[in-house]
């Protein structure tokens, strides 16, 4: 199945703790349904100290449900994704505005 979501889309959660939060994806992890988003979902992790890192307690973003993201389109709203062929080559699209991606 073609990927909805992919590295780099600016998205909005829809469900959980960080609902109505906005970032950008920075890794995804299909097998899982999973991706990872700058600034969401964070969780404290404690790390001791070696010689090339500080230690201490580091916020690290975890990985989300892909079914609780929503790509943003033009207008910041969140939209679903769909695809059609443009020619020969198939691409994503905005349902909202009908936008490519």
């Amino acid at each position: 199945m073609a990927a909805k979501l992919k590295k780099g889309d600016k998205v909005v959660v829809l469900a959980g703790k960080d609902k109505g939060k906005q970032g950008e994806i920075s890794r995804v992890m299909p097998k899982d349904g999973k991706a990872i988003v700058d600034g969401v979902n964070m969780a404290i992790r404690h790390t001791k100290q070696t010689q090339t890192s500080q230690g201490g307690r580091i916020p690290k973003a975890m990985p989300i449900e892909l079914s609780n993201l929503a790509l943003l389109d033009k207008n910041g709203k969140a939209t679903r994704v769909g695809f059609r062929m443009d020619g020969d080559q198939k691409v994503r699209f905005a349902k909202t505005t009908g936008d490519a991606i």
